[in-house]
């Protein structure tokens, strides 16, 4: 079944100017915008993998290993996506986390593809 309508066949075909941002280091970007975004900042100290059945049986003082080292360095991951790796540091008896090596945005894009 076909129909013909007159509004449709009064529409004009319209072009758009293609959108690009700017690239490269000289590259003026206003980050303004997005400054007050709140995201999600995650230090990982290390992982590991346990049945269900071991999981109920954790209570207060069990230690779970995990599969790194001592003194080996943190993930920091924002909004889940890995941006550096770190240290633990004490300040004024509050812990902290040293930044040892920041992932380059080059990098970080290439791992989410």
């Amino acid at each position: 079944m076909t129909t013909t309508n007159d509004a449709a066949s009064a529409t004009q075909r319209v072009e758009f100017d293609q959108l690009t941002a700017p690239v490269g280091e000289g590259a003026d970007v206003n980050l303004d915008m997005i400054l007050d975004v709140p995201v999600t900042l995650a230090m990982e100290v290390g992982r590991t993998r346990i049945s269900i059945r071991n999981l109920l049986q954790l209570n207060q003082g069990s230690v779970v290993e995990l599969d790194r080292s001592a003194g080996e360095p943190l993930d920091v991951f924002v909004n889940g996506t890995l941006v550096a790796h770190g240290e633990v540091v004490v300040i004024n008896e509050r812990f902290g986390i040293r930044l040892t090596d920041v992932i380059s945005p080059a990098e970080r894009v290439r791992k989410l593809r």
